[in-house]
């Protein structure tokens, strides 16, 4: 009989909904403002009675998602085009595919 801790480990978990809604974003080849991400999911989970700025409740998590995906090297957060460190990240970002920093000489 299988241990517990084996079973779990041999399980794989689900990616977060938001990691996917952020890969399929940055994707898409261009770079992407996570409020664009966050009206996206908002939009496609929209009920009826949803009020306009729904987008607002998923801003914190997907910038929060951002970050990790930036430190696992998955995406880079661009600040007026170029990458910026994940744990300084503030004010108006963009989302893109992996961007190599220029190496200084």
């Amino acid at each position: 009989m299988a241990s517990m801790t084996q079973e779990t480990q041999n399980t794989e978990k689900p990616e977060d909904p938001i990691i996917l809604y952020i890969m399929r974003a940055v994707e898409r080849g261009t770079p992407v403002n996570p409020r664009d991400i966050a009206l996206e999911i908002a939009d496609d989970r929209a009920k009826e009675n949803s009020p306009k700025d729904a987008w607002r409740k998923y801003l914190l998590a997907v910038k929060q998602q951002a970050k990790h995906l930036a430190r696992a090297g998955r995406i880079s957060i661009l600040r007026h085009g170029a990458p910026i460190d994940p744990n300084k990240m503030k004010g108006l970002v963009k989302l893109s595919l992996p961007v190599k920093e220029p190496t200084e000489e």
